[in-house]
């Protein structure tokens, strides 16, 4: 029975050639990770001893749970984004252009979960866990450093894409329906 995040997650995977419903079906399994409860401590993938080791990985796996939520939004938004136009694309414009619309929309999702992995990477950061580290999880440490030392920055990366995005919308938009 799945219940808990941990079991949510577990059902998160990603396939060596990525379709746009593999990716929809990963963003299904993480949104129900990230409304369902944890488990207990003793179930977990980490060994858990103290109430501060379990504090911290609760930010941790919320934070690992949003980045990961980014990077499918990412491939989903990859699959309909048509990076570059040419002349010779004027008579597809109206397809091109729905494409361009989905691809934008999971781009600025992935900005909303930035935030979210932000607010939980700063909670994970703070002063009370200096010096404890939660080692059976070391990516989700080593993400929580990369995005502090700013790293690991999905915002600059979403924007930069989203702006190109939004210049080859408008440039197929000036065109005309024929070539």
């Amino acid at each position: 029975m799945v219940k808990f995040k941990e079991d949510w997650y577990k059902l998160y995977h990603v396939h060596y050639q990525q379709y746009p419903d593999d990716c929809i079906e990963n963003i299904y399994w993480l949104e129900k990770a990230a409304q369902a409860d944890f488990c207990n401590p003793q179930f977990t993938d980490a060994k858990i001893t103290t109430e501060k080791e379990w504090e911290k990985y609760r930010y941790l796996f919320q934070m690992h749970i949003n980045l990961k939520l980014i990077e499918q939004h990412l491939r989903l938004g990859r699959t309909y984004d048509k990076k570059c136009i040419y002349f010779y694309d004027a008579p597809w414009k109206d397809e091109y252009l729905r494409n361009m619309e989905k691809a934008l929309s999971c781009y600025k999702a992935g900005l909303y979960y930035w935030q979210e992995a932000k607010v939980w990477q700063e909670k994970a950061n703070s002063a009370s866990f200096n010096f404890l580290f939660i080692t059976a999880k070391q990516n989700w440490e080593d993400e929580r450093e990369r995005i502090a030392e700013g790293k690991l920055d999905y915002e600059k990366m979403l924007n930069r894409e989203i702006e190109r995005l939004e210049k080859n919308i408008k440039e197929l938009n000036e065109m005309d329906k024929k070539y």
